[in-house]
C-alpha cells in the first residue's frame, strides 16, 4: 500500500469511528418518566427504569423529568443497583440544555462535559451542575427538590 493511501486511510478511520459511535449512541430514545409531586418533592416509580424490548425487560441507565417551572429537565441516573442521582441538565457555562449520553452530559454549545453526579469534567464550565438529593424505597425514588 502506498504510504499517501494508508495516512489517508488511517485519517478517515480516526475521524470516523469516533463520529459513528457517537451516532449509534443517540440512536436510543430519549425516554420521559412520568413522576408525582408534593410540596418539594417527586416521586418516580423504579418500574420507569425498565423497557419492554422484543418480549425482554431492559433497564434503562437515565430517565429524563420534565418539570415546567424548572425551564430544563432533570436527569435521574442509575448508578447501581441502588443508588440514582439527579441533575438539572442546564450548562452552568451559558445556560443551555445538556446532551445525556455516553455516561456523561456533554453541552452543544460549548462543548462542557460533566459526570453524571453533575461534576465538571471539561470547560469551559467551571461549576458543578445544580444536583439534587435522592432517596429510594422498595418501589419508589424520591428527588427532593429544595
Amino acid at each position: 500500500m502506498e504510504r499517501r493511501k494508508f495516512i489517508k486511510t488511517c485519517c478517515c478511520a480516526v475521524i470516523g469511528v469516533p463520529f459513528t459511535a457517537s451516532l449509534l449512541q443517540s440512536c436510543g430514545a430519549i425516554y420521559y418518566a412520568t413522576s408525582t409531586r408534593e410540596k418539594d418533592r417527586l416521586t418516580v416509580a423504579k418500574s420507569e427504569f425498565l423497557r419492554i424490548k422484543k418480549e425482554k425487560q431492559v433497564a434503562r441507565n437515565y430517565i429524563l423529568l420534565n418539570i415546567d417551572e424548572m425551564g430544563f429537565p432533570i436527569c435521574l441516573y442509575k448508578t447501581d443497583k441502588v443508588n440514582y442521582t439527579a441533575s438539572l441538565l442546564k450548562c452552568t457555562h451559558n445556560g443551555c440544555e445538556l446532551n445525556v449520553g455516553g455516561g456523561i452530559y456533554t453541552c452543544p454549545c460549548h462543548g462542557s462535559e460533566f459526570s453524571t453526579t453533575g461534576k465538571v469534567l471539561e470547560g469551559p464550565a467551571d461549576r458543578n451542575l445544580k444536583t439534587y438529593k435522592t432517596e429510594t424505597d422498595h418501589e419508589n425514588i424520591y428527588i427532593y427538590l429544595s
